[in-house]
This record gives C-alpha cells, sequence and structure tokens, in this order.
C-alpha cells in the first residue's frame, strides 16, 4: 500500500529545492519499490538480516561457498529489476540541470538504467565480479553461467524451492542444500577469490570513489536525502559535512533516519510517489 505524503510538506520541500543545485543522497528505500528487498525494516528501522562481513568472506571458504550459492539463486531479481518512477523522477531532474548528481548506496545500477548520469555508486555494483588476487574483473551475468554450468543439477534442484529474497541479490537458503555447491575459479590466475565488486560490511570505501563522491556533493547547494535511514556511516558523512558548511539538508524517507535533527525539511512518504510530484513542482508541470 502507498504511504501518502503530507502536500505542506512536499510544498516546503519544493520551496526549499527551487533554485538550488540538488545532490541527492540515496539509500535502499528508491530500489524496494522495484522488488529489490532492504535489510532494515522502514518503520522500526531494525535489521531484518545480518549481511555478510568482509573479513569473513576473505576467511573463510565455508562463507564464501553460502554467499555465491545464496547469490546464484538470488541473482536473477537483481538482474531483472526495472527502476521505478523514483528512479525516473531523479533522471528527469537530471536532465532539467535540477538536480546536479546521485551518491547512491545501493548496488543495483537503476539509476543508470533510468537514465541518470552523473551517478556514483558509492558501494560499487554487483554487476561485476572482481578477482581479490589478481584485480580482474567479469560481469556478473557471465560468472553466473559459470556458477550454473558447473552446479547444473544443483541449481535446478534448489530453483523449484520456496525461497525467500534477501538483501543485494542474495536468497536465504537452508544449510543443507549447500554441501555440494563449488564456485568456479579466476579465469585470469587461477587461484583468486572472487569476490562481487562491491564494498561489504566491515569494508572501506575505495578512496578514488568516495573523491568522486565528494565532487558531487561539491556540485549542489543542497543534500537530498532519499530513501536512507542513514544507519552506516559511508553515506551519513555527507550529512555531516553539509552540516558543517550550513548547506540545507531534505529528507525523503518512511521511519526516522539519523538526520532528522538537522533536517530544514523532511517528507515522509515512498520515493516512488513522493519523488515525481516533487519533480512535476519543480519543472512546473500538471502531471501531479
Amino acid at each position: 500500500m502507498a504511504i501518502a505524503s503530507d502536500p505542506v510538506q512536499l510544498e516546503t520541500l519544493t520551496d526549499l529545492l527551487r533554485g538550488r543545485r540538488v545532490t541527492v543522497l540515496v539509500g535502499a528505500g528508491c530500489s524496494t519499490e522495484s522488488g529489490i528487498p532492504d535489510y532494515r525494516g522502514p518503520i522500526t528501522g531494525q535489521r531484518k538480516r545480518s549481511p555478510i562481513q568482509y573479513r569473513e568472506f576473505v576467511e573463510s571458504e565455508a562463507a564464501r561457498l553460502r554467499y555465491w550459492a545464496r547469490s546464484t539463486v538470488g541473482w536473477r531479481r537483481i538482474a531483472t529489476a526495472r527502476p521505478n518512477a523514483g528512479h525516473v523522477a531523479l533522471a528527469e531532474l537530471e536532465a532539467a540541470g535540477i538536480v546536479a548528481g546521485i551518491i547512491t548506496q545501493n548496488v543495483d545500477g537503476l539509476h543508470a538504467a533510468a537514465g541518470s548520469r552523473n551517478v556514483v555508486e558509492l558501494h560499487g555494483s554487483l554487476a561485476t565480479v572482481l578477482c581479490l588476487a589478481c584485480a580482474a574483473r567479469t560481469s556478473r551475468d557471465d560468472f553466473q553461467q559459470q556458477l550454473l554450468a558447473l552446479n547444473g543439477d544443483w541449481a535446478i534442484h534448489v530453483a523449484t524451492a520456496a525461497l525467500h529474497a534477501a538483501p543485494d541479490g542474495d536468497a536465504e537458503l537452508p544449510d543443507s542444500v549447500l554441501e555440494h555447491f563449488r564456485v568456479p575459479s579466476c579465469n585470469a590466475c587461477g587461484g583468486g577469490i572472487l569476490k562481487p565488486d562491491v564494498v561489504f560490511f566491515g569494508e572501506n570505501v575505495p578512496r578514488a570513489r568516495l573523491d568522486e563522491a565528494w565532487r558531487v556533493f561539491d556540485a549542489g547547494d543542497v543534500l537530498l536525502v532519499a530513501g536512507s535511514s542513514l544507519t552506516v556511516y559511508s553515506g551519513r558523512r555527507f550529512v555531516y559535512r553539509a552540516t558543517e558548511l550550513a548547506m540545507p539538508v531534505a529528507i525523503v524517507n518512511i521511519g526516522p533516519t539519523r538526520a532528522d535533527d538537522v533536517a530544514a525539511v523532511k517528507v515522509e512518504g515512498q520515493l516512488g510517489t513522493v519523488l515525481p510530484a516533487l519533480s512535476a513542482l519543480l519543472m512546473n508541470r500538471s502531471d501531479r
């Protein structure tokens, strides 16, 4: 069920953004309407599922097998996901010169698919697999075919099971089906650990990518937080910088965030509803 936004809040947000260049910090709430689950409930903010940790992935072969087995099942949801109205609205606002750029915490590639151009994927992209030994990269689609070829009977069996989707292209699997799962070796070096080219919990955002995010941040006059509780520091740091610079912060989200106390305005509502309405107002259209 759609969560309607307060029209007064929306007008206040529009007034704040009008005539300003907007940098948008995007969280998981922008992708849930495309069918991609998030880690936390929108109202309570409580973690619904513990994500894999970087150290666990690197140090434990069993953890890697478990991750890739789940990802083999869950990848289709990411690969077939399509941008929703919120993604499209942000692309429209960028094309109109209102949005200076997007810093997204999501790893699903939906902003680019919607037509946004100046996008920094802060936490990387699930569309690429990285070898930690030789730094070779391959597409996730190609790696999926390798996984399926190596685990054909297993994949067919698991595909018929009733599974629950999990965040970031993952799926819930019982341990009983993991015993015979195998992961391909790196095609380039033959022995490196293969990891999705995303920033796991406990891992740092690469310096070059963070520098690019700051460039996008600096291009804006106001920071719009869209669909993030700001629980993770990698995103919350941009709010800290904005407050240091006396840059206005606006929020569109369902439920509390860790910047509610510094926000100039907050709109409670789904991004697929609020952002198209905001786009119409800022571009003086009548399609609200």
